[in-house]
């Protein structure tokens, strides 16, 4: 049996730029050996030999398409099997820019292929051994219009909304497994994402764009705070629980014997 190292390796997919990477360089400042995993095998080994000289630890690269069934299974069976890995950074996803009526079928696919399918299965297999564990950490990295989704597009908004309730549910089966999950809410971040949706970010106001690092240091410090939902540019943390406050006292309404009185 292989002796379980006290910093877990942290696996990140979605690594190779933007978010992935910048959680990438911050977790190997902090200590972990890294699985990278995104599409671009070479930008990945150049973040890997960089890593491994500034940080001195140890870093894989694991060129695979989530999007892709074969690909996706590849990396679940290896966070099933790994017992070193006890950290899964949940960031691969694209976007789509324009509305419903104008996305192609494919483009849909997709998105709801690496945005939903491939986080869901990549957070059950995490949940799975690391619940059997008794220890480790999910983050699933989701987005502001999971709050606010008139703001951008429809599958796309969607599919963050699914990462944010997929990850409050599965913070309450595994609260008391040793398990932390996190899901980071970031608003506009200048990442390629926004190149590769078509979207141009320069005609953004720029109060709203934060830039990544800053951003993923925001989403750290709220998992060190053991925060199970992290919005980076939120001043008060009362206006989030105000607006749980508010979501709760809806419970009591929401499944009853009878339709409400103005349905009749």
């Amino acid at each position: 049996m292989s002796v379980i190292s006290a910093v877990p390796t942290a696996l990140v997919t979605g690594a190779s730029s933007g978010i992935g990477a910048v959680y990438a360089e911050r977790l190997a400042a902090r200590g972990h050996d890294l699985l990278l995993v995104a599409r671009d095998r070479q930008r990945l080994e150049a973040l890997a030999s960089d890593l491994q000289a500034r940080h001195g630890i140890n870093v894989e690269v694991l060129a695979a398409d989530l999007a892709q069934a074969n690909d996706l299974a590849r990396v679940e069976q290896r966070l099933r099997d790994d017992e070193q890995i006890g950290v899964l950074v949940n960031n691969a996803g694209i976007a789509l820019h324009g509305t419903l009526a104008e996305a192609t079928p494919a483009q849909i696919e997709s998105l709801v292929a690496l945005n939903i399918v491939a986080v869901t299965r990549l957070a059950a297999a995490a949940a799975d051994r690391f619940s059997g564990a008794g220890r480790g950490t999910i983050i699933n990295i989701a987005s502001v219009v999971a709050l606010a989704s008139e703001m951008f597009n429809a599958v796309y908004s969607a599919s963050k909304a699914y990462v944010l309730s997929l990850s409050q549910t599965l913070h309450g089966e595994l609260k008391d497994k040793g398990v932390q999950v996190q899901v980071v809410l970031p608003g506009v971040t200048r990442t390629e994402i926004f190149e590769r949706s078509g979207l141009d970010v320069t005609q953004i106001d720029p109060q709203m764009v934060m830039e990544v690092g800053e951003m993923v240091d925001a989403a750290l410090s709220g998992l060190d705070q053991k925060e199970l939902v992290t919005i980076p540019s939120l001043p008060q943390a009362t206006d989030w629980q105000a607006y749980i406050k508010a979501r709760d006292a809806l419970g009591p309404n929401l499944s009853r014997s009878s339709a409400a009185a103005r349905y009749k």
